[in-house]
């Protein structure tokens, strides 16, 4: 209830409520203060431990920030007498402050405590006697709404402070939802580290949320397990990221690496684009084996015997077990340079039992001298030589006869003209990469040597992943847990998945369970209604979003006598109204209409996809987005132009306009000069 129609005996409560607030930020102060004094004290322990612990506070010094624009908490929890926490009151924020003496004016949402906050209902209060939500203005208190759970009170989704949260018009990037997270959603939020999941999300369900509240939970509850592993985000393009930069920092956690799939695997430049044909055939499982066996070609058996000096004797072993140790190592499947490693090891070793059989008794630090000696080394040269990963694609992408010796049987002829290079070029590094074949480079690299790996990765977008992007991030986690977030009726790119089994069999997580999201929470019922009529046409097999917000949003499908015109027409009316804009168009289209925009006086930025400097908060409201980047971002108003040209611009144009049509959390209105899509024309 806001301030001024609080009820008078309330009245007290809520000042009650501010007073807790202002002595909690307070607290928060106190607490950087303390962190900001610790910095300054001179350390006795090493460089290295000196520099360590620096790091450490100045990491605990940004999770301290105080926002005044946020609130510090937005819930509250009264236990009852059953509780193992009884008669106890906490307020559940973004972190934990406590006071002077060390108790908590504020517990983090993540904490056990906590969880009551978000699954208690009427039938199972877990121990709760009320619940308390509040609302802000800004950094604010306003107003506080409260269930009374032990007398059956319960609004859940229906609670108009929650449900003014999340209908709140947004500008800028992404927003934490700590304040809204649903039953569904925390559930899945709090999973055990050890547990993968795949979460197939309609539009507006939150499942990228979902995925970075997941990951600031496991920082918080696995911190140490995580600390030296870390946690990986992939996400699809920077615009992508930059929208979503600000989510995990305002949560409290800075250290998580962030980067798209691309940069994930950028061994080499790119300097050029596979046509659609190309990139389907690079981007099958199938090149793995291929890269496999053209790198396991060049390994063979010795033809001589090694003869190594060893004082006043020599050394020797025949061909043939030589040619035993090779074969031995090689069944084994080990990553290539451990192989390497493994045979001259084992050479040396049985050197070492020859020294044994004479009465000698050389030290593991004989054989390890052994091993690197130039005779040892220039064998294993001959017969297990170095690898480098760009020279192997190179050789494989360069040369019809390399390319056929490892194809043969697993690509067909066409398929091998498809790919292949017209020439080979002056080196490997002078090569006209593509970002396939960096995945390709990426995945030889993995052949030969075992990359860093991370204590959890979250995939973003997944449905786009091609099967050898998903053995890429696998490699990045073969030991640990993913959280994959996607939705099969979003796959837009020429690799798309169509089934989630597969895509989680790549990435080494075929056990991982699936999870559906269809509830929608930020897309408004007729927009989600108009957007499902594509779905029978998907053929994605995934089932309808269902949106709670009825008769929240606005829906308008115009047909206009010029696009620029309609689209600064539009614009001006949207402009009236509260809240982020953006026009999507196809990518053809983006840079005409904001130059039609910016002639109209109106100040509309181009969004890109340039790099990690993508800054949304600094962009004006009015944003063209072209039809290729749209995907994970949403706008309070979305003006979609054009969809027949949508659609015919790429290959799974039908995809791509189900995506665009998404975007709303207000209000969509479609402007078209040309037939809309059949699809789109069938009720739903």
């Amino acid at each position: 209830m806001p301030a001024d129609r609080v009820p008078a005996d309330l009245t007290d409560e809520l000042t009650r409520e501010a007073s807790h607030l202002a002595a909690s930020r307070a607290a928060l102060h106190r607490m950087r203060e303390h962190t900001a004094a610790l910095l300054q004290l001179d350390s006795s322990g090493d460089p290295f431990s000196s520099e360590a612990l620096a790091r450490t506070l100045y990491r605990r010094m940004e999770q301290l920030l105080d926002d005044g624009t946020t609130p510090l908490f937005f819930g509250r929890i009264d236990h009852g007498g059953e509780s193992g926490y009884a008669g106890e009151t906490f307020h559940v924020g973004r972190r934990h402050v406590a006071d002077a003496a060390g108790e908590p004016m504020v517990v983090d949402w993540r904490a056990p405590v906590a969880v009551s906050f978000y699954r208690a209902n009427a039938a199972d209060r877990m121990g709760l006697l009320r619940r308390r939500r509040f609302g802000f203005v800004g950094g604010r208190l306003t107003s506080f709404e409260d269930e009374h759970l032990a007398r059956g009170e319960e609004t859940g989704i229906a609670s108009r402070i929650l449900t003014e949260e999340i209908e709140r018009p947004r500008v800028g990037p992404m927003r934490d939802i700590v304040a809204t997270i649903q039953p569904d959603q925390d559930e899945l939020v709090r999973a055990e580290l050890e547990d993968s999941i795949c979460i197939q999300g309609a539009p507006g369900t939150g499942k990228t949320a979902v995925g970075l509240h997941r990951a600031a939970y496991l920082l918080f509850a696995y911190r140490e397990r995580l600390r030296r592993a870390g946690v990986l985000v992939v996400g699809p393009n920077h615009a992508f990221l930059g929208y979503i930069a600000q989510v995990l920092p305002a949560l409290g956690e800075v250290d998580v690496t962030q980067v798209t799939a691309d940069e994930l695997v950028a061994g080499v430049r790119i300097r050029a684009v596979d046509t659609a044909a190309a990139a389907r055939v690079k981007g099958d499982a199938r090149m793995a084996e291929v890269l496999r066996r053209a790198l396991r070609a060049g390994i063979r058996r010795p033809t001589e015997a090694l003869v190594v000096p060893d004082g006043a004797s020599r050394l020797r072993l025949g061909a043939g077990e030589l040619s035993r140790i090779v074969d031995d190592v090689r069944r084994e499947e080990l990553p290539y340079a451990t192989g390497r490693e493994r045979v001259a090891v084992r050479i040396a070793d049985r050197l070492r039992r020859q020294l044994e059989e004479r009465g000698e008794s050389p030290p593991d630090r004989w054989v390890q001298r052994l091993a690197r000696s130039r005779p040892v080394k220039g064998l294993v040269d001959q017969v297990w030589p170095a690898a480098d990963p760009v020279a192997l694609v190179a050789r494989v992408l360069g040369s019809p006869e390399a390319l056929a010796a490892a194809a043969d049987g697993l690509l067909s002829v066409e398929e091998q003209q498809v790919i292949r290079w017209p020439a080979p070029p002056r080196s490997p590094r002078a090569a006209k990469w593509t970002v396939a074949d960096a995945v390709l480079v990426d995945e030889a690299a993995g052949l030969i040597d075992r990359p860093s790996a991370y204590g959890h990765v979250i995939v973003d977008e997944a449905q786009d992943l091609s099967p050898m992007q998903c053995r890429a991030i696998g490699r990045r986690c073969t030991h640990s847990s993913v959280t994959v977030l996607g939705d099969l009726a979003q796959g837009t790119a020429v690799a798309a998945t169509g089934s989630w089994a597969t895509t989680l069999a790549h990435l080494g997580k075929p056990d991982a369970r699936v999870v559906p999201l269809t509830t929608g929470y930020r897309v408004p019922a007729e927009i989600v209604a108009l957007a499902n009529r594509l779905l029978p046409r998907l053929a994605s097999g995934v089932a309808p979003a269902v949106s709670i917000r009825r008769a929240a949003g606005s829906l308008a499908v115009r047909s206009v006598a010029g696009l620029e015109s309609g689209v600064t027409e539009t614009v001006r009316e949207a402009l009236r109204s509260e809240g982020s804009i953006a026009v999507i168009a196809g990518d053809a289209a983006a840079d005409r209409l904001t130059a039609a925009l910016t002639a109209a006086g109106l100040d509309a930025a181009r969004l890109d996809d340039s790099g990690p400097g993508v800054q949304l908060d600094e962009a004006p409201r009015v944003t063209v987005v072209p039809a290729s980047l749209a995907k994970g971002l949403e706008y309070d108003h979305v003006i979609v132009v054009e969809p027949a040209d949508i659609v015919d611009g790429e290959p799974r144009g039908l995809h791509l306009l189900y995506v665009v049509l998404t975007r709303a959390v207000s209000r969509l209105v479609v402007l078209h000069t040309r037939p809309l899509p059949d699809a789109l024309l069938q009720a739903g």
